[in-house]
């Protein structure tokens, strides 16, 4: 049994029993969470269920692991011959969840 889920504008397959990285803070490290939205689901048997855009009644329980970032984005910019130099940066925040089960 596999689902497809977005989050953040992001699509990714997920498995009961896998992780998943979501974008952002979801929530403390061992507090459940449930993705609502659902695209795609398979199941067991062979069954496949297509939402449009998303499956009805479909969600993804998981239990959030930890935090982390990702790595540093340098933003430089130049305007030549005018002496402009400009540097920015950021770092992403990324939360890892492990998926307990996939309900329809």
């Amino acid at each position: 049994m596999y689902a497809i889920i977005e989050s953040a504008g992001h699509q990714m397959k997920v498995t009961p029993g896998g992780l998943a990285t979501l974008a952002g803070t979801a929530g403390e490290p061992g507090a459940e969470v449930t993705l609502d939205h659902v695209l795609l689901v398979e199941t067991d048997g062979g069954e496949v269920f297509a939402g449009a855009p998303y499956v009805a009644n479909a969600r993804v329980i998981a239990v959030v692991d930890g935090e982390s970032m990702g790595p540093k984005i340098r933003v430089f910019k130049k305007k030549r011959r005018k002496g402009m130099r400009r540097t920015k940066g950021h770092r992403a925040v990324f939360t890892t969840v492990r998926i307990k089960d996939i309900l329809l």
